[in-house]
């Protein structure tokens, strides 16, 4: 398949369209079905392919989201840079509701999710340093209110935390909480793209809020009362992305027989 956008955004809870009346690419993968067609349209001067991660409706939980599908898909058409926006819980207080942030590192605590291509042969990623540098640096640039730094913990989902997880994660050191970040940022680095995720805080989780917790209404309605402010970050973050020749995202494989 040409080319058709080198950038990508694969858009979380609430966020199931950034490109408005843009062509819409229905492809087939060696893994099944990608959660929805992909849009291509322009953003920030650049032709940019969306995907929404749960579906067009909502359809995907978490632990069921086709994550191979998905990014094998937006390499197809020629990726080769991610921004993955996803809603997230804060887990101290060093976040609150409503901020924004790019996080640099990630703990996986899923289970049973496929996480790799690699089916045969010997593959082996490194994954040190999670996110992209390059594209976490342009999203840092696009709003001066973004936080840069901080640890993204990945749990199955669909339900929320119990406030001894919470409490366990926060103690860790662990700053955000989330459901779908991994396997994808993993499988982006094994495509060899430069991946990185820009998480809105959309609540305080349970083991560091009183009450009853975090509900799922309070989470989607925080996230659709902020997407006029990530669509125009996005559109800024986009027409400032670097150059991703020579990034090591890519380079990694340089040399290794990949089996996929």
């Amino acid at each position: 398949m040409a080319d058709v956008a080198q950038v990508a955004v694969i858009g979380g809870t609430g966020f199931y369209d950034l490109l408005g009346a843009g062509s819409s690419r229905h492809i087939d993968t060696p893994y099944g079905e990608p959660s929805a067609p992909v849009s291509i349209g322009e953003v920030g001067g650049r032709q940019v392919a969306f995907l929404p991660r749960h579906g067009r409706d909502h359809e995907y939980p978490p632990h069921l989201i086709n994550y191979r599908a998905n990014l094998w898909a937006l390499a197809s058409l020629g990726v080769r840079q991610v921004i993955a926006p996803c809603a997230v819980g804060g887990l101290g207080a060093t976040v609150s509701p409503g901020d924004l942030v790019v996080p640099d590192q990630l703990v996986d605590r899923t289970s049973g999710r496929v996480q790799t291509f690699v089916d045969t042969g010997a593959v082996h990623v490194p994954f040190a340093d999670p996110y992209c540098p390059g594209v976490g640096a342009a999203l840092a640039a696009a709003d001066p209110a973004v936080r840069q730094g901080g640890t993204m913990v990945v749990v199955d989902g669909p339900r929320f935390s119990t406030r001894a997880e919470s409490q366990w994660f926060a103690a860790a050191g662990w700053s955000l909480v989330n459901m779908t970040g991994h396997p994808e940022a993993v499988l982006a680095r094994e495509l060899r793209l430069c991946y990185s995720a820009l998480a809105l805080v959309t609540d305080l989780d349970a083991g560091t809020a009183t009450g009853d917790g975090v509900g799922q209404e309070e989470v989607f309605a925080l996230f659709r009362a902020n997407l006029d402010r990530l669509g125009a970050l996005l559109d800024r973050a986009v027409a400032g992305l670097p150059d991703p020749e020579g990034c090591r995202c890519s380079t990694w494989a340089d040399g290794i027989e990949l089996t996929y």
